[in-house]
């Protein structure tokens, strides 16, 4: 008898005391990660950074009301992309402009990395020497120092976030 009362209060205090009632709607993933804050919400982080993976690297730093960005990959051999320009931040959706001739395109950032879409414009291939490409970027964040990503250089020592 003790035991079935036991099991029957262990089996309440599971169901959270809903009684069985599941009304709300489940809340998906990231957003109860998010809430617990196991993740970053890329809403309320600042894009300032610099960013990396392996050889390719991205900085983004604040300029007034607007951000600058740079971007790098080296695959070696002279193989490598290097642009700057200027981005623009809604939630989740990084609207990138890179160079003069129309390297437009949308990234996605989810609070610690910057993910560049597996199809760019043509123009961005003029900010590449040989096979060289930014198509599928990825980068996380290594700093949230303005510092340093002002002082990241491409392979030309250009530095494409700095003044």
């Amino acid at each position: 008898m003790r035991f079935a009362l036991a099991l029957a209060l262990l089996l309440a205090a599971c169901s959270g005391g809903q009684g069985g009632n599941n009304a709300e709607q489940p809340q998906d993933l990231e957003s109860a990660a998010i809430e617990r804050g196991l993740v970053r919400d890329p809403d309320d982080s600042d894009l300032t950074g610099l960013y990396a993976r392996d050889t390719d690297r991205i900085c983004v730093v604040r300029t007034g009301s607007t951000y600058r960005i740079g971007a790098y990959v080296d695959y070696g051999d002279r193989i490598t992309c290097s642009g700057a320009g200027s981005v623009e931040r809604s939630g989740a959706t990084l609207r990138i402009a890179l160079g003069k001739d129309g390297c437009n395109f949308d990234a996605t950032y989810d609070g610690e990395r910057i993910k560049f879409p597996g199809v760019l414009p043509d123009a961005c291939k003029k900010l590449c020497a040989r096979r060289a490409s930014f198509t599928g970027l990825e980068a996380a964040r290594l700093s949230e120092s303005a510092a340093e990503a002002a002082a990241m250089r491409d392979a030309g020592g250009r530095r494409l976030c700095g003044d």
